[in-house]
């Protein structure tokens, strides 16, 4: 059984850790958009396919693919229906479950970081945005004139308005450290993407402490089709049956 496993998540990590420990020969496949990524157990390989059709060339090396990669990686997730439909392989899709709102929060569901950002103009002048680098340029038309927060892990490749201030870190974060960064930027607004899982929820619960509305964009839908699971352990049952 030869396992190509499409990750960058902390849910793809621990599922290259527990195939390799049942002796499972799996590849995970890193986008390779992060500097210093988190290495996974097993072997690693980072960059592109190079599209469908290059993805497909490669699954001559594969029996199954799992598809960890986050859950707004829409190319990726539709690439890897694609090919190993074509390539006749069987996909599974591993994607942590969404968020489900705290009680005294409030949320503001958007379907799109333009809609986030008018959205986040319309709530406040401060602004944290939590929603990755690739997209801070959607922000600067709505969001230009306010006092911007953007944490991301790496420095954005725009150049970002005079007013706005990057903070560069990685999670997992804790309720305290993001109780502190809240306060301290006197946040009226946070500005996320349903990402899932526990390594940013903090972030949720210190906006529904503080009463800070939360805009979310909501996650896009999944290739049509493609089985999904939503913990390691059913992605791990999967592929030995498969095997």
């Amino acid at each position: 059984m030869r396992v190509l496993l499409l990750g960058g998540t902390a849910e793809a990590r621990a599922l290259a850790e527990q195939l390799v420990a049942s002796g499972v020969d799996v590849t995970t496949s890193l986008a390779g958009r992060v500097a210093d990524p988190r290495l996974p157990a097993g072997a690693v390989r980072i960059g592109g396919f190079g599209g469908i059709d290059g993805l497909r060339a490669a699954l001559a090396d594969y029996d199954v693919v799992v598809d960890a990669t986050h859950p707004f990686a829409t190319t990726m997730a539709a690439n890897a229906a694609a090919a190993c439909a074509a390539a006749g392989r069987p996909l599974l899709r591993l994607e942590r479950p969404g968020w489900t709102e705290p009680a005294g929060a409030s949320w503001h569901w958007v379907d799109s970081h333009e809609q986030a950002a008018e959205r986040a103009a319309e709530l406040g002048r401060r602004p944290v945005l939590t929603i990755g680098r690739q997209q801070l340029a959607a922000y600067v038309p709505a969001l230009a004139g306010a006092a911007v927060l953007a944490r991301v892990v790496q420095a954005p490749s725009i150049s970002v308005p005079l007013g706005w201030t990057v903070v560069s870190d990685r999670g997992p974060y804790a309720l305290a450290g993001e109780l502190a960064l809240l306060g301290e930027h006197r946040a009226d607004v946070v500005v996320t993407k349903d990402s899932g899982g526990e390594y940013t929820w903090p972030k949720m619960l210190a906006a529904a402490e503080l009463g800070v509305p939360i805009v979310i964009v909501a996650r896009p839908p999944r290739p049509v089709g493609v089985q999904a699971v939503h913990d390691v352990q059913q992605a791990l049952d999967w592929v030995s049956a498969e095997g």
